[in-house]
């Protein structure tokens, strides 16, 4: 199947699922979290999503593409210190951020790959 959009990419559809099961999760974060935590590990799990619908569209220039996959991975790995934060914190159960610390390494690996391989990506090609 030839990806035509960046909702089709299995990387995307892995982080927004993710974002979206945070942001459920937070909703039982202490409200004087609101403006740090709460608000950090949202914005970095949805910059994830942000960062590879960025990439698929300047697919067309493969430098750009790579640069705007590697800003993806650098918000997954943010996204995974910030879970460390809520599990020490006692915030979200250890299970629970393992589980979502785990799912945020597989998506920078699969972002790892596509940067390492971004001519089967690229609109160039």
């Amino acid at each position: 199947m030839k990806i035509r959009y960046h909702w089709e990419l299995e990387v995307y559809k892995l982080s927004v699922e993710a974002a979206m099961e945070i942001f459920a999760l937070t909703k039982k974060f202490p409200k004087e979290e609101l403006y740090s935590l709460t608000e950090q590990i949202r914005k970095s799990s949805r910059s994830v999503s942000g960062q590879i619908a960025e990439a698929w569209r300047r697919r067309k220039y493969p430098a750009a593409f790579v640069n705007k996959l590697n800003e993806a991975e650098a918000e997954a790995a943010e996204t995974q210190v910030w879970l460390e934060f809520s599990v020490k914190c006692k915030y979200l159960a250890e299970p629970v951020g393992t589980d979502l610390h785990n799912r945020y390494q597989i998506l920078i690996q699969k972002l790892i790959t596509m940067q390492n391989q971004p001519h089967k990506w690229t609109a160039a090609s």
